[in-house]
């Protein structure tokens, strides 16, 4: 119903638009996602077909008949066209193998439930069609279907009527409905010679003559007993004398290329063992289910078939189709596949456990002997089957396709487990490769937190990094107010707990405002601005983080007094040499006297006090920050100094310099 319903959703909007769809959809009170839903009563399809009579103005029958002209253009688009093509070379062969499709289809969509068909010859060349559905009301989609097929297929246009319909069926049980229809047919011209027809039609009975005398007599004598034995072909339409033999003689050689007559011998040269033995999956019985003959694998898996005359229901059920297991049941069905199955109480002690054995075949009607010939083979897809009813390949007969379809099934199941066993190595691959780059991130973020990323980037590759000048840069050092005398008084543990949780906080800092975190030996922290990657500001972005220092450390407890601990900021800014030093344990180092003058301004440095250079303060005091003048002072190594005091950023706020909401 899934199909049908999204099928009929399809015609709607290709033929009226998506605005009648979802007028047609909501009074019929049905959610367009369901419309793919399998498992739908028929309801659903039925209001759907009620509201859109409503909706168009068009009566039911209408609807239904448009939909299954529809519905066979939609299965055509949806790859089934070379097999409908092939089902028959008319359309009562076409009609007689719906059936015989449907059952193949249902190998692959066990749900499946088709409707039947069972097509009668008539003597005045129309058919009886017999359709059998477990869905009621939908039957007058099937002249749609058949009259597209015929058309599309056979060139030729039907009219079908329904001239029976019972609600409760008897013929198929577990049908719901059964409706007869009266086929007729007539040949479709192309427009050209349909209005050659329609305007000179003794020009065509002239040409028919002309080209008649043209013809050898004892071909022409040839083609019309051909005629004459065609004559009963399924479902005939009249056409002109000439355009019959024209269709069934070569021209200019007169070798017949349609009319067959079979030979037949005199009598029957095969015996009875032989053809027992050729094959072994066959079974012969009368009008009263007597058995006559059987072959010798179905005899040697129900032993009670070699009592001849025995009742053939007793040991069997029809599975397919559903019909009563009687003689004139089989033959109202006889264009059918059946399907036997054996009667577990009538088996063998032996098969008492095993699962049931299945036979799939035809029936043929022998008028002579009045009785029916039932040629099967066992329904078998996989050797998994075969030996679970402790079968061989060899109780198959050579010539018969089980064997090869069997075998192929098998090959298919193989290599849809190897398949299978791909997909679960490439899904565990796919895991794997997964960790792995997740733990490559890991090592990643590892080692871009030991050296710069563009640095570590070119070690990976097997690089060597060059040093670096930078003309200008702003470094910053600090270090803990009363470190040794700490050390001195405290466990170590004490200490690496202090040191823990103020880097902690410095190291987020460093993100905050994008400084480059240099090192830390002992208490002594090292961050600059502007390496490795060059920037205007980098004077500003380490003042904020000094600013954000101070504050931080506040958060640190001295494990000596109790109190927050101080710490000394010394910054200075001048032009630097950066590079890679060593291979074990590498690490990326700044050169030059700027780092000197930066950890002096450190050493002499205030607690809880930013200490600047000259060069520091011209970086920075346009930059809205409030300084104060130290003045001269004289430093270790580089005589006397002018220096100042960072005290707060003018424009900033606290939670703005330390990076909080």
């Amino acid at each position: 119903y899934g199909f049908i319903n999204t099928c009929l959703k399809s015609l709607v909007v290709e033929k009226y638009g998506e605005e009648t769809w979802e007028k047609l959809r909501l009074q019929a009170g049905v959610q367009d996602s369901f419309l793919t839903f399998e498992v739908y009563k028929d309801e659903i399809t039925m209001q759907l077909v009620d509201k859109a009579c409503k909706v168009l103005g068009v009566p039911a029958d209408m609807v239904l008949r448009e939909f299954g002209k529809y519905f066979f253009e939609f299965c055509k688009r949806s790859g089934y066209d070379h097999m409908l093509r092939t089902l028959g070379g008319n359309l009562y062969e076409f009609i007689e193998n719906l059936d015989a499709l449907h059952s193949y289809l249902s190998l692959s969509y066990q749900e499946m439930n088709a409707p039947s068909f069972r097509v009668e010859k008539n003597e005045d060349g129309s058919m009886h069609l017999h359709y059998y559905s477990d869905r009621r009301g939908l039957c007058h989609i099937v002249p749609g279907i058949i009259g597209a097929a015929a058309l599309d297929f056979f060139n030729i246009e039907i009219s079908m009527k329904i001239v029976n319909q019972t609600e409760e069926e008897e013929e198929r049980t577990g049908k719901k409905e059964h409706v007869v229809f009266l086929v007729t047919q007539t040949p479709v011209f192309p427009c050209k010679e349909r209005k050659e027809f329609s305007s000179s039609p003794q020009c065509i009975v002239d040409s028919d003559k002309q080209s008649e005398n043209q013809l050898n007599k004892e071909d022409l004598e040839k083609a019309k007993n051909t005629i004459g034995d065609r004559g009963n072909s399924v479902c005939p339409v009249k056409r002109s004398h000439w355009k019959t033999i024209r269709g069934i003689i070569t021209l200019g050689k007169g070798k017949l290329l349609r009319g067959f007559d079979p030979v037949y011998p005199k009598s029957l040269w095969i015996d009875t063992k032989t053809f027992c033995n050729g094959l072994p999956f066959h079974m012969v019985f009368d009008k009263e289910l007597r058995v006559k003959q059987a072959g010798v694998s179905i005899q040697k898996i129900v032993p009670g078939l070699q009592t001849m005359g025995i009742s053939l229901d007793q040991y069997f059920r029809i599975v397919h189709p559903e019909v009563p297991f009687t003689i004139s049941s089989i033959q109202k069905f006889i264009n059918s596949q059946f399907v036997f199955q054996t009667r577990r109480e009538m088996m063998p002690e032996s098969w008492k456990q095993r699962p049931m054995l299945e036979l799939r075949g035809q029936m043929m009607w022998m008028e002579p002997l009045q009785c029916m010939l039932y040629l099967c083979s066992p329904l078998l897809r996989t050797l998994h089957e075969l030996q679970e009813r402790q079968m061989h390949i060899a109780d198959i007969a050579p010539h018969d396709v089980t064997r090869d379809l069997i075998l192929l099934n098998q090959q298919r199941l193989a290599e849809m487990e190897l398949s299978n066993q791909l997909e679960r190595k490439k899904e565990e691959l796919r895991i794997l490769s997964k960790h792995l780059e997740e733990e490559k991130k890991k090592t990643e973020a590892l080692l871009y937190a030991m050296l710069p990323q563009h640095v570590a980037n070119q070690l990976k590759e097997g690089k060597r990094v060059e040093a670096g000048e930078f003309q200008e840069c702003t470094i910053l050092f600090s270090d803990v107010v009363t470190f040794t005398n700490i050390c001195a008084q405290c466990e170590p543990i004490q200490i690496v707990l202090m040191l823990n949780s103020m880097y902690l906080r410095f190291d987020r800092l460093t993100t905050v405002h994008d400084v480059y975190k240099v090192e830390t030996i002992g208490d002594a922290y090292m961050v600059v601005g502007g390496v490795p990657v060059p920037v205007p500001t980098h004077a500003e972005r380490v003042a904020n983080f000094a600013l954000g220092m101070i504050m931080a450390a506040k958060g640190v407890q001295n494990p000596v007094s109790g109190n927050p601990i101080q710490i000394r900021v010394g910054i200075h800014t001048g032009p630097v040499l950066a590079g890679v030093v060593g291979e074990k344990m590498p690490r990326y180092c700044l050169f030059g006297d700027t780092v000197n003058i930066a950890s002096r301004m450190e050493s002499h440095g205030v607690p809880s006090k930013i200490h600047l250079s000259s060069s520091a303060y011209q970086c920075l005091k346009y930059k809205n920050f409030e300084i104060t003048e130290r003045g001269e002072i004289e430093v270790k190594g580089k005589g006397k100094m002018h220096t100042y005091f960072l005290i707060r950023n003018k424009t900033a706020t606290d939670n703005e310099i330390m990076g909080r909401p």
